[in-house]
């Protein structure tokens, strides 16, 4: 399967193009970007032809699929164009920076018959499976709070590219890049909230939020917790669930799952993990197969989003769903 690359704007499209070069089924036939210098630099470095017109590669017979990897403010134009020209499309998240966005795109892809896959990593990585299992079989009891946390020092160690910064082509700051993975796995373990609230800092004082948290609300009562940021540079990626009958703790700070539903704490034994989203994508190309799990969980993720930055903007709860 031919596959081109769309813009190397985000910090994973490196990851992405090396997974696509080792997979036994795909090989990268072109590349576009956005800024010309550096999609020719990934064209040479890949022996990869460099096309300058967008509408050029998408026309190509011989590109099957797309790897799209554009700032945040553009993905709906993108997407939509690549699903229009028949393409299967794999996207860093988000999906798009609000529901609205979201929707049309899915609309799109829905006519178009074509497949799209959200890169979302951490739902198919050992940790997560085992801790829906957990909450699953009941062991945990009701849920009662959760708590993830993932944050790394890309801004004070000044690792991050400086457009990671920029409020325009981002659509925000940690929370929407980072901060993605807490706020999906909160809604897998605890399901969709009834309640937003944010509250974002700005250590480094640039233009975009550098570290949030973000609290939901249920109506049984029941809350979750989500943190993230970009000027912490010993904070280990964590996961806390507690329940009525028990608790299962990841990362705190070793990496491994812990859990208590008795006298002591005892280590879980992981599964295997799941394979990539990229593999999963080839594979739902090759076998033909549905990716409605994974659009539903980007778009719940759009909409988590979207409500966490208007809830900071008006400093106040938002209810999902209101208009």
């Amino acid at each position: 399967m031919k596959i081109g690359m769309i813009s190397f704007w985000h910090v994973h499209a490196k990851d992405y193009a090396r997974e696509a070069e080792r997979h036994s089924d795909t090989t990268i036939a072109a590349i576009w970007d956005e800024d010309e210098e550096r999609g020719r630099r990934e064209a040479q470095n890949r022996q990869a032809e460099y096309i300058g017109d967008l509408d050029d590669l998408l026309s190509r017979k011989d590109i099957n699929a797309v790897v799209i990897d554009t700032p945040t403010n553009v993905h709906r134009d993108i997407i939509i164009k690549a699903a229009k020209a028949g393409k299967h499309i794999f996207t860093e998240k988000v999906l798009a920076a609000t529901e609205k966005e979201a929707l049309e795109i899915l609309e799109v892809v829905k006519q178009a018959d074509v497949k799209l896959f959200v890169s979302l990593p951490r739902v198919y990585d050992d940790y997560t499976e085992a801790i829906l299992d957990l909450i699953k079989s009941g062991e945990l009891g009701e849920v009662t709070q959760t708590r993830v946390r993932l944050a790394h020092d890309g801004a004070t160690a000044d690792w991050l590219p400086a457009h990671f910064y920029n409020k325009e082509e981002c659509q925000g700051g940690a929370l929407i890049d980072l901060g993605c993975h807490p706020v999906y796995l909160t809604r897998m373990f605890q399901g969709m909230p009834d309640t937003v609230s944010a509250q974002f800092g700005y250590i480094t004082g640039k233009s975009v939020e550098d570290q949030a948290v973000v609290t939901y609300g249920y109506k049984n009562g029941a809350y979750g917790i989500a943190e993230t940021g970009f000027v912490n540079a010993h904070s280990p990626f964590t996961i806390e669930v507690h329940g009525t009958k028990g608790s299962v703790c990841f990362g705190t700070p070793e990496q491994v799952l812990l859990k208590k539903v008795s006298a002591k704490w005892e280590e879980v034994e992981l599964p295997a993990d799941r394979p990539s989203p990229f593999k999963q994508w080839v594979d739902h190309i090759q076998n033909d197969k549905g990716t409605d799990e994974n659009i539903a969980l980007a778009l719940d993720l759009t909409v988590l989003m979207e409500s966490a930055y208007k809830a900071e903007a008006q400093k106040r709860e938002i209810q999902i769903g209101e208009r």
